[in-house]
């Protein structure tokens, strides 16, 4: 691995390029934080499906765009004369020493639940008036009901055993069935929204991530699915052609795989 003073050499490299980037060429003079916000939210899902496939290599890539992304808005707000990459560096330093008292300071905990508690504790302190605040809005909705457990979960407000989640999951589902029955679409939506809270809620306490679950489920079916569609080629058949047998068959093949 580089040395510190190799990592700092680096990183010096990268802010002198984003500078000249931004006085001499035509794409990178026009962005502004608005056009680089799309961009941004693409490099951290590409990041994440990188993590998932556990490819470092392009773990390492992905990162590099994504820090490309952060001296971006870093130089963009330098000239709006409002803040530059030593006041985001200094910023993130002075919250990580404020909200671990335990390293910098003279508090004890036992674990790592006591730290979170803490965390969100202090977070009030800093003048918000909801631990749910720091949970943006724009989240896809899965992961944003895991943050909201998480976050409520940090001040006290949460289950104490797995065992007790899941008799909620399976009260939820037994609720679901019931306006499945009576066909009430709204009900029915508002039902199955709390199956899947209490799912999401259920898998936290097992220490699952419920994004990178279904993330895996999702890549897992497409690569089965192109599986059967490739067999069906070679068969000359087209998929709507076929039946569920036949596909079963090129299925069953795929998992294998």
């Amino acid at each position: 691995m580089n040395s510190r003073a190799d990592q700092l050499k680096a990183f010096d490299r990268l802010l002198t390029i984003m500078d000249e980037l931004r006085e001499q060429c035509p794409w990178d003079k026009k962005q502004t934080m608005e056009t680089l916000r799309h961009l941004t939210i693409e490099e951290t899902y590409e990041l994440g499906d990188a993590i998932l496939d556990n490819d470092l290599e392009e773990v390492k890539k992905e990162i590099g765009d994504l820090m490309l992304h952060l001296v971006f808005y870093a130089k963009i707000g330098s000239e709006k004369k409002a803040f530059d990459i030593a006041d985001v560096c200094n910023g993130i330093c002075e919250k990580l020493i404020y909200r671990h008292p335990h390293i910098y300071g003279d508090v004890k905990v036992q674990d790592e639940e006591e730290v979170k508690r803490n965390w969100e504790n202090l977070k009030l302190k800093e003048g918000k008036s909801s631990v749910l605040e720091g949970v943006p809005k724009s989240l896809p909705a899965l992961v944003k009901a895991n943050r909201i457990q998480d976050k409520v979960a940090g001040v006290g407000f949460d289950w104490e055993q797995p065992e007790q989640v899941w008799e909620k999951v399976e009260e939820e589902l037994e609720e679901f069935k019931v306006e499945v029955q009576k066909g009430d679409k709204n009900a029915m939506e508002d039902e199955f929204g709390d199956v899947l809270f209490s799912m999401v809620n259920y898998a936290r306490f097992l220490k699952i991530n419920p994004e990178n679950a279904l993330e895996r489920t999702n890549k897992k079916f497409t690569k089965r699915f192109q599986y059967l569609e490739a067999k069906a080629k070679t068969l000359n058949k087209d998929l709507k052609d076929m039946t569920l047998s036949e596909m079963d068959v090129f299925w069953e093949e795929a998992k294998k795989q």
